[in-house]
């Protein structure tokens, strides 16, 4: 008997054919959209979701190195990147940035921060200054909310 011997095994959703295909392998694996990999040591590495995976220009780009990054900017308390669609590049990064306390920083400043330390394609193209983030129930942030704003908020002319 090994440790999960007592768990019960999801074979699919109840009444849902279509959904079950779509979310299980063939092989009854569950395709949950998240990213990682087991280490050497057996822990499970974990990046981000494939939803949240940013396309510019043919790169895909994680959102987690991005935000990883800006966070070291001393004047940022948090950092949620989503991707915008571009009509050239298919999607660009924007930063969605809430201010450490009393922190004077432009969006400019952010932007210079990150030239010449990440490639190009993955600098954001915006920044949003925001005081409160959009979270799940769970404590996790909407990307979705912000998604919309940022395609609200930058949408091109007519």
């Amino acid at each position: 008997m090994d440790a999960f011997s007592h768990l019960s095994v999801m074979k699919g959703y109840y009444n849902r054919p279509e959904e079950t295909k779509a979310t299980f392998t063939e092989d009854g694996w569950l395709k949950s959209g998240d990213l990682g990999f087991f280490r050497v040591d057996g822990c499970l590495r974990f990046f981000g979701r494939i939803k949240d995976v940013i396309k510019v220009g043919g790169e895909n780009v994680d959102p987690l190195e991005i935000e990883g990054f800006i966070l070291g900017h001393p004047q940022v308390h948090q950092v949620s990147i989503i991707g915008l669609r571009d009509r050239k590049l298919s999607e660009v990064p924007v930063a969605y940035v809430r201010k450490a306390d009393a922190a004077v920083v432009s969006g400019d400043d952010i932007i210079a921060f990150c030239r010449n330390k990440l490639a190009s394609f993955k600098i954001p193209r915006h920044v949003v200054f925001i005081d409160e983030f959009p979270m799940t129930g769970s404590g996790k942030i909407r990307k979705q909310d912000l998604r919309e704003d940022a395609a609200k908020r930058f949408a091109p002319p007519d």
